[in-house]
């Protein structure tokens, strides 16, 4: 058959073939029950493993809609989407589309008739296997001028959208702060790192608070490192949208770069069937958004491309039902009161207010842990008003010798460092003590791996001594303070003095 051309009768056995199979494609989870006999004391119950038990958890929070009206969403409107599909892929198959827009086969069955009715795609062959799900389907010329006129208001072309009430409904389901973090969660989680015990008891009760938090000390005490772990506490999954839909803008919300799939849904059931939880959402761990010294007030609204006629949801909509992290507060391009004014709302009500580019405002749930983290001293940064509505303030202090020798013997272990008895006693009393240097958790680590890439320079393998250490910390440290410098003069053009 010329893929080009299809004759009328062609057409009429492909309808009769595709209603034939569509029907049996919605009854096929009927035909995969399989009936007990009704004296069945003889059957042990079945054994349902966590996994199993999650994704049925899943599918009961966002079940997959079995109807164009269980969308929430209008006919015209996923007309138009897959109508941007076809200009984007060309010629697709039933199930093409169906996967391409996360919604199932049936429904795909009657849009695709819609349009059709409406001259707007046709048929263009069948597949290799005869298939009416593999009918393909191409736009007409109406089609591809509705497409273009659907492409200049949304540049949009993705699975499709979530209602923004099903969004907020979902997002309240697996509230994070539904989770109580006890001590012994933050021991298991926090089992082979050195943390001090009353570090771990102002983390613990803080999390659980719904508070915003604010995590201070000087650089390389590890507060980036630990807040980043925190979301360990919360090893659930949760559903994100790929989008969501404010009436008829699109605002799209997953980021694979942000945020990581979990592996329920890396082996999703096929698009066609019954089985699982709603497509629309991606089943992730719990988001954990990092924003440092890049964060811009622009970021934390929803963001308008003209260029591609697309919105990005804020970063604070996107780490919903995790934690949002703004790390190195006070060094962002923005000043502080302006990210710290940003939250004071939301903080309060628990709801954020957004605006679209048409002016149109919405509000969402903000459940998410908010963690400040500085190196500045909190009165610096934020006034008195904003800091009594931060629950928690927690000063991550440095080390002592007995922690640090902790952290010096498991780097060495972990990294197969053979250190001779008196380097590390020697690192504290004639290095750190002399030098009047405080001892923080970064300092084993990078101390060690300088000296180790010294001693497999000089032919030692990774075995150090004081030498080996004596000249990491030379490298690791600036010795010259600005006073003693000297610069190069300006006659020579930058270039070394003699």
């Amino acid at each position: 058959m010329n893929d080009s051309i299809t004759t009328e009768q062609d057409v009429v056995v492909m309808e009769c073939a595709e209603t034939e199979v569509m029907t049996t494609s919605t009854a096929c989870d009927d035909s995969l029950a399989v009936e007990l006999p009704q004296d069945n004391a003889e059957y042990d119950e079945p054994v349902v493993d966590a996994a199993e038990l999650e994704r049925r958890q899943l599918a009961s929070l966002a079940p997959r809609p079995g109807s164009l009206e269980a969308t929430g969403l209008d006919q015209s409107f996923l007309s138009d989407l897959a109508a941007k599909h076809l200009f984007d892929g060309g010629i697709l198959t039933l199930a093409d589309i169906a996967e391409r827009l996360a919604l199932s086969g049936p429904i795909i069955r009657n849009l695709l008739e819609f349009m059709r009715a409406e001259a707007r795609i046709e048929v263009r062959g069948v597949a290799s296997d005869g298939s009416a799900a593999n009918l393909r389907y191409a736009l007409t010329d109406r089609g591809r001028a509705a497409a273009l006129d659907a492409m200049s208001r949304s540049g949009y072309v993705g699975p499709a959208p979530v209602p923004l009430q099903d969004y907020i409904r979902v997002v309240n389901a697996q509230s994070v702060h539904e989770r109580n973090v006890r001590s012994v969660d933050m021991d298991q989680a926090f089992e082979n790192v050195v943390l001090r015990d009353e570090i771990r008891d102002q983390l613990g009760p803080a999390l659980n608070s719904g508070r915003a938090i604010f995590v201070y000390g000087r650089a390389g005490t590890g507060k980036t490192f630990i807040t980043q772990q925190l979301v360990k506490l919360f090893p659930d999954k949760t559903l994100l949208p790929y989008a969501i839909a404010i009436d008829e803008t699109v605002v799209e919300v997953y980021d694979p770069i942000l945020h990581r799939k979990a592996d329920l849904d890396i082996a999703s059931p096929n698009i066609m069937l019954g089985e699982g939880h709603d497509p629309r959402f991606v089943c992730c761990d719990r988001p954990r958004i990092v924003a440092g010294g890049e964060l811009t007030a622009d970021m934390l609204e929803v963001r308008y491309d003209a260029a591609t006629r697309r919105y990005q949801a804020p970063l604070q909509l996107k780490a919903n039902n995790g934690l949002f992290i703004i790390d190195d507060m006070g060094r962002q391009r923005v000043a502080p009161e302006t990210v710290f004014n940003r939250w004071i709302v939301p903080l309060e009500e628990k709801i954020d207010y957004l605006t679209l580019g048409s002016g149109r405002h919405f509000s969402v749930p903000f459940n998410i842990i908010l963690l400040f983290s500085t190196n500045l001293h909190p009165q610096d940064i934020a006034d008195e008003a904003f800091l009594r509505r931060i629950g928690y303030k927690i000063e991550f202090p440095t080390l002592n010798a007995e922690e640090y020798g902790q952290i010096w013997s498991d780097f060495c272990r972990d990294a197969d460092i053979v250190c001779e008895d008196n380097v590390l006693d020697y690192t504290l009393k004639a290095l750190h003590a002399v030098h009047d240097v405080p001892l923080l958790p970064c300092h084993p680590r990078d101390l060690l791996s300088m000296a180790a890439e010294r001693a497999v320079y000089k032919g030692n393998g990774r075995h150090i001594n004081t030498e080996a250490i004596h000249v990491a910390w030379d490298n690791y440290f600036v010795l010259s303070t600005p006073d003693n410098f000297v610069r190069p003069s300006p006659s020579n053009d930058g270039g070394p003095t003699s």
